[in-house]
């Protein structure tokens, strides 16, 4: 019935009618046009041409403070019309947007917050509407926070806060709105649906303390709802998560570790907290998880290991508390997510840490583990995060065993070939772990350095105008550390770097000319 409507040319008379000072007239066409709109791409692009959305958004903006009931249902007619012209489509959102319906909504909803229908309408509308990038801002330049929260205090039933749940979730991805939102109370509210649900068996039960301790670790992500939450590691909220942790809810668990991973953002915090224990609490949780544990909760539990392990005064008392023994448990995991944050999670700790590296770099196990995992292709992070590892336990340790064990489980081939990452720092850091294994090994590696084609590799670097001047810097030192091996000596001679590194005299950051003045002695005495 839909087209015919509309090839009928019923359209515009029907719009037409939309300027009647007669409400039952009023109400009809909203009713007819909400129909013709349904699910039918050409209702919706007739009423768009003939003007419909923008009047019945003058008619709410107009009837917005009448409380009677005729006019509240007229009301929720025409927000039921501005739906099913704009359901799905983003195009028709973001006019309607454009036109200020989410302004005109939210006044609707904080008067008219007592009428059931009305309500219900305005929040769906929300939903559909949050979804969209573009009104963030609208939303946060109003007081929709307050009018959620306060509705959602008033309501006992689930089907009713789930459906505020749906609109708050978007909305909170906002940092903006997640501030307004913690303002407003909802912190308190999502706390105690926790406390309410925690025992439950029943399945809405399960679902919504889901939702609303996902949504509280939605909050903390904002820098200042965060800090606002924190209130100096003394906060009621802050040693209500902490609660979460110890306890035998595998959701629980889990938020609770997100929580504390997001409050570790910044140096100030993690310092708070290691002081006060909560790398025990997070290592007691991993425990329970090492035997067929929860993926999510290991990950979340290890999230929180390395954000804390970020601030130099934290490692030393992290390794001390043993956190490194903890985390070593789970290095015979297959999942990628947890596998990452474990390496992330080392990589941290022994940063400047020359006794942690050493003990680490000597692990055969762990650097096995290593080298398997940086041929992890199907897994860039993990294969990333590996070799960066490798190179920080010869950086940091300085160690000739840690080398030795590194170049026996044949991990040279990978710090060479991170050398050509696309990623500086990671190049750097292959670069600089290099030169180390050349001044400090060069024998034992000597064949894995050839095989590899570590010379090539430096030659490009040097000959490539892109590479960054810190990596021309590190690639020279190198070249002159492979002077002392006769095979490698030959190979540079080989493959003229003269010319090359002459080049590089007159460049104009000053460490890569000196370096070049340097490196072109070298040659030219060992040639």
């Amino acid at each position: 019935m839909r087209i015919p409507c509309v090839d009928a040319g019923l359209i515009s008379p029907l719009v037409q009618l939309l300027t009647s000072k007669d409400q039952e007239v009023l109400l009809q066409t909203g009713r007819a046009l909400g129909n013709i709109c349904y699910d039918s791409h050409e209702g919706r692009s007739a009423v768009d041409q003939a003007g419909g959305a923008q009047i019945v958004i003058d008619h709410l903006r107009s009837l917005c403070s009448i409380t009677d009931p005729a006019n509240e249902k007229l009301l929720t007619v025409f927000c039921g019309m501005l739906m099913n012209y704009s359901n799905e489509n983003d195009s028709l959102q973001a006019q309607l947007i454009n036109m200020g319906v989410i302004p005109t909504l939210v006044k609707l909803l904080g008067i008219h917050c007592q009428n059931a229908a009305l309500t219900e309408m305005c929040l769906v509308a929300f939903g559909n509407l949050a979804e969209l990038e573009s009104s963030k801002e609208q939303f946060a330049s109003t007081n929709i926070a307050e009018e959620l929260v306060k509705l959602f205090k008033k309501q006992i039933e689930h089907d009713k806060r789930e459906m505020i749940f749906e609109v708050l979730a978007p909305l909170a991805e906002n940092d903006a709105i997640k501030l307004q939102l913690v303002e407003a109370g909802l912190v308190e509210c999502l706390l105690e649906i926790v406390q309410q649900k925690v025992d439950s068996d029943k399945e809405d039960d399960i679902a919504e303390l889901k939702t609303a301790s996902d949504l509280m670790v939605l909050l903390l992500l904002g820098d200042e709802s965060m800090q606002k939450l924190f209130e100096g590691g003394k906060g009621n909220v802050f040693q209500r998560v902490l609660s979460w942790i110890p306890s035998n809810n595998h959701q629980l668990q889990l938020a609770g570790a997100l929580a504390i991973a997001n409050f570790a953002r910044n140096d100030g915090n993690c310092i708070h907290m290691v002081d006060n224990g909560i790398v025990e609490k997070l290592m007691d949780l991993l425990d329970r998880h090492v035997e067929d544990g929860n993926v999510t909760v290991q990950h979340a539990a290890l999230s929180a290991l390395r954000n804390l392990a970020i601030p130099v005064v934290n490692k030393a008392k992290m390794l001390s508390a043993g956190v490194t023994e903890a985390v070593l448990k789970f290095l015979k995991s297959e999942m990628p997510p947890v596998q990452f944050k474990l390496l992330g999670t080392l990589r941290m700790l022994i940063d400047a840490q020359a006794e942690a590296a050493e003990q680490l770099g000597k692990n055969v196990k762990l650097v096995e583990r290593l080298v398997e995992w940086c041929e992890a292709k199907d897994h860039a992070g993990v294969m990333g995060e590996s070799n960066r590892l490798l190179s920080a336990l010869i950086r940091h340790s300085k160690s000739k065993d840690v080398i030795k064990t590194i170049v026996q489980s044949g991990g040279i081939k990978h710090l060479v070939t991170m050398a050509t990452s696309e990623h500086v720092i990671m190049q750097n850091e292959a670069l600089v772990a290099l030169a180390l294994i050349a001044a400090l090994e060069l024998g034992t590696a000597e064949k894995d350095l050839e095989s590899a084609k570590l010379v090539q590799i430096l030659h490009r670097l040097l000959a490539d105008e892109r590479s960054a001047p810190e990596i021309k810097y590190n690639s020279m030192v190198l070249i002159c550390a492979l002077m002392g091996s006769e095979s490698l000596h030959k190979e540079v001679q080989d493959l003229a770097f003269l010319d090359v590194v002459s080049k590089l005299r007159s460049h104009e950051n000053k460490s890569v000319a000196q370096q070049a003045s340097l490196t072109e002695q070298r040659l030219t005495v060992d040639s």
